[in-house]
């Protein structure tokens, strides 16, 4: 019988990229927040690597960006990351990139104050676990969810402490399914995915071994190995000793995940580094399904789908971990509004169009690296790519939550020449506040902000009145106020002339704006702010 348990405004089951990152936003926010994870820890093993700009930028609000880079290759995520599709590690060089990796930190740095980062996942969670109790979130790892269900108010869901046996009853507003691809909680709600569907089988190995005399000494990256043996990838290690191969296996010719024992990875370590006496301690073996899926629906009542039980593509390109990130960050951020009473429930409605469209980006140029990279029969089925820079920081929400004011529809702006119309995420001008230098998209994050012209001294007092009404805090920076245009390119980015106005969401995603003064500016902005947050 379960205990009488805990009351929380929001119930997160599943510990991956996506549930900690739902948790340590709503932490952040000040919202009671009960993660559930049925494994005994975070991660042990390395998955995902690499933190794009864009997710650099929100976990500078968490506060661990700094964290984050202290573990990263800094040799990698300044560009210097070698990239290649070969037999073997040491061997003949199939084919190259048309973007290295150099190129796509350069393609990104003009567009956010924010570097890249190379820190592996089993590195990241256990800085955003911490970040997450630091400020007050309640986090259960060893439990697991063995029952649940919703009504018009909430969830009553039911857990195990794995160890004991001990049940527990947790009633929350919200529950939050962070518990990867397979999902129990999706499957009980009987939401479909579509999509490319299976891909291939693959069995990951850490091992541990010392490859100075098998790699340069300044080798740092990834490599996409074709061979008559297997298909698979090594993926280079900022720690000396420690490595990843991955291998892939098809059930349908007879193959299974329990052909690979330890003495057979062991040996195709060897092949794949070419590397015949190396002795390689295999630490760790797991199996996983290599797909292509985004389900139907990514809310159903006070359920959320968050990371990769609403999403899964392949990891080529680095993006299904950074995406499952921003879902958190995105489901975090409105979640709040709605609990603290500054927005309708129906701003809660703007969470799946937004971060479908973004899966989708994602899904498209995965798909189109992933043909390149492994699977050069599949390349004539796939669309072109979409432009790495576009999806991490080019992409443009379309919902009730931003009020556009144009009939253009493209998925995706150049994120190096922005236009500042609404949906897409704030543009990165250099400017000086207070005697510092500072990035525009530095000021996102803390609420909602609005960027002013140089004539526009007087949406201060508009904004106070628009804020006081709604009972929504403004914070307004402008060329009137306080801030310098370092490069003379604000005014023209963010399209607001000199008399105009920007309205940014919490998320640094461009609201409403307006590029002239309107007849009445703050029942303009009013009006604005109470329609994306459903007022």
């Amino acid at each position: 019988m379960a205990k009488a348990g805990t009351e929380v405004d929001v119930l997160v089951v599943g510990a991956g990229l996506g549930g900690l990152s739902t948790t340590m936003f709503l932490a952040r926010l000040g919202v009671q927040v009960l993660m559930a994870e049925k494994h005994p820890t975070t991660s042990i093993h390395p998955r995902a690597i690499g933190q794009n700009p864009r997710t650099m930028e929100l976990l500078r609000l968490a506060g661990i960006a700094e964290q984050v880079q202290e573990a990263t290759d800094h040799r990698g995520a300044k560009g210097h990351f070698t990239t290649r599709v070969a037999e073997t590690v040491r061997g003949k060089v199939l084919g190259s990139f048309e973007e290295g990796f150099e190129h796509l930190v350069a393609s990104t740095a003009p567009c956010s104050p924010m570097p890249w980062a190379l820190a592996w996942q089993d590195q990241l969670e256990p800085l955003m676990r911490d970040r997450a109790l630091k400020d007050g979130a309640q986090v259960r790892f060893g439990t697991a969810l063995v029952g649940w269900e919703q009504d018009e108010h909430g969830v009553t869901a039911v857990l195990s402490d794995r160890e004991s046996g001990a049940e527990t009853t947790v009633r929350a507003r919200y529950l939050v399914a962070a518990d990867g691809d397979r999902s129990p909680i999706r499957e009980e709600l009987g939401i479909a995915r579509h999509g490319h569907g299976s891909l291939s089988h693959v069995v990951g190995m850490i091992f541990e071994a010392d490859l100075s005399e098998v790699l340069p000494a300044d080798a740092s990256g990834l490599y996409y190995l074709r061979n008559p043996h297997f298909s698979g990838i090594f993926i280079g290690s900022n720690r000396p000793e420690r490595h990843t191969f991955l291998v892939e296996y098809d059930p349908e010719h007879g193959e299974s995940a329990d052909d690979f024992t330890r003495d057979r990875c062991v040996e195709l370590i060897r092949i794949g580094l070419d590397a015949p006496e190396l002795e390689p301690r295999v630490l760790d073996i797991q199996r996983w399904e290599m797909a292509a899926r985004i389900a139907e629906r990514w809310r159903s009542g006070r359920v959320f789908l968050v990371g990769d039980s609403a999403k899964v593509v392949p990891p080529t390109g680095g993006l299904g971990g950074n995406t499952a990130i921003g879902d958190g960050f995105d489901l975090a951020w409105k979640l709040s509004e709605v609990l603290s009473g500054r927005a309708g429930p129906g701003l809660l409605d703007s969470y799946e169009p937004e971060r479908r469209l973004v899966a989708q980006l994602v899904m498209d140029e995965s798909m189109h690296l992933y043909a390149s990279r492994l699977a050069p029969h599949l390349k004539d089925r796939m669309a072109g790519p979409v432009g790495y820079a576009e999806v991490v920081l080019g992409f443009r929400y379309r919902s009730d939550a931003v009020v556009i004011d144009d009939d253009d529809t493209p998925r995706v702006e150049s994120p190096a020449r922005p236009t500042g119309r609404p949906g897409f995420r704030m543009p990165h001008v250099w400017v000086r506040r207070a005697g510092e230098r500072i990035s525009t998209v530095d000021l996102f994050g803390s609420g909602w902000l609005l960027i002013t012209g140089e004539d526009g001294a007087d949406w201060t007092e508009w904004s106070l009145s628009a804020a006081k009404e709604l009972g929504v805090p403004i914070a307004v920076h402008g060329l009137a106020t306080d801030l310098v245009d370092l490069d003379g390119d604000l005014a023209g980015r963010f399209g607001i002339g000199t008399a105009g106005a920007c309205l940014i969401r919490p998320d640094g995603i461009v609201a409403w704006r307006t590029a002239t003064r309107p007849d009445d500016p703050a029942g303009a902005l009013r009006e604005a702010l109470a329609r994306v947050l459903s007022r």
